[in-house]
């Protein structure tokens, strides 16, 4: 016999411990497995405290599903992470901020639909005399001026110069640098670029006599390789400056320095490599090795 709903048990309490750590998605999937999952997820608040949006349900995110789910940490959250969110805008981040004014991170990288405008509205709300926001990261969001920049930093209590002898910013830990729960950080993830003057992510260079470089040059206002990723050309494996160096051919759209390029798998054919984050556009298709996209679909047509 099957137990009717009024039977059924609820989960076992070691399920309580593993909700916290589990992403987003399988939250929101494990809440459509049965009712006792679902209500199970529905009264506990810590799996709700520290929200990540990501791949792959970032691009549905719109903001009355983003309220929804904010809703369920009452009022408690610490971290909200939106990562390419496009289609978040204003309002619903705002109508989020007031409901949890504890929010200590705040991660609005790639959310093209909001506004410099709303973020400081945002980061007004969360930094008041009892509370303070400790991390910011707005990069992609657009028309970000000088002045919002320092406003930002202003309602933050950051001290631009100290900001940038706190932590090196290294292009190919991007990605690493924001993992939400770590301490060593920088306040917010963009800076004043040396080079153009615009408001981005600013890299510093880990070549090692760029870093000496850079020593013997802290007193003059513009360091050589240091700048935003328009302005200094950077290997996507290493990081490091490419300017004047010779470059390996790669199968994407991303760059590699020489050295990178001897030390990754290369196509069979037109002998390009893939960097670590595009290496899933290989098509594997013998024991030879692989062939890029572009090899894979010539193959492909001169077959036909």
């Amino acid at each position: 016999m099957t137990q009717t709903s009024s039977q059924l048990s609820p989960p076992h309490e070691a399920m309580f411990l593993i909700l916290p750590y589990l992403p987003l998605y399988e939250l929101l999937s494990m809440s459509q497995v049965c009712k006792s999952f679902r209500d199970a997820l529905k009264h506990d608040i810590l799996p709700w405290l520290n929200v990540i949006v990501e791949k792959p349900i970032n691009t549905r995110f719109s903001d009355d599903f983003l309220v929804k789910i904010m809703s369920k940490a009452k009022g408690r959250m610490n971290i909200v992470a939106l990562r390419n969110c496009f289609k978040i805008t204003d309002e619903g981040l705002l109508q989020v901020i007031a409901s949890n004014p504890f929010i200590n991170k705040l991660y609005l990288q790639g959310c093209t639909s909001l506004t410099i405008e709303g973020v400081i509205g945002a980061v007004k709300l969360l930094t008041k005399p009892n509370h303070k926001l400790k991390n910011l990261a707005i990069s992609g969001i657009y028309n970000v001026k000088i002045e919002d920049f320092q406003t930002l930093c202003y309602l933050m209590g950051i001290n631009q110069m100290q900001m940038k002898q706190i932590k090196k910013n290294y292009y190919h830990m991007r990605c690493e640098l924001y993992t939400f729960k770590q301490e060593s950080q920088p306040s917010i993830d963009v800076d004043i670029c040396p080079k153009c003057g615009e408001i981005r992510e600013v890299f510093d260079c880990p070549r090692d006599s760029c870093k000496k470089r850079m020593q013997q040059q802290q007193r003059q206002l513009l360091i050589e390789c240091r700048g935003c990723f328009l302005c200094v050309p950077r290997c996507e494996e290493c990081g490091v400056c490419t300017k004047d160096e010779e470059l390996g051919e790669a199968a994407c759209v991303d760059i590699l320095c020489l050295n990178c390029w001897l030390h990754l798998p290369k196509c069979s054919f037109c002998n390009k490599a893939y960097c670590n984050q595009h290496a899933y556009q290989q098509h594997v298709g013998s024991s030879l090795g692989f062939l890029c996209s572009e090899c894979s679909f010539q193959s492909t047509q001169s077959s036909h």
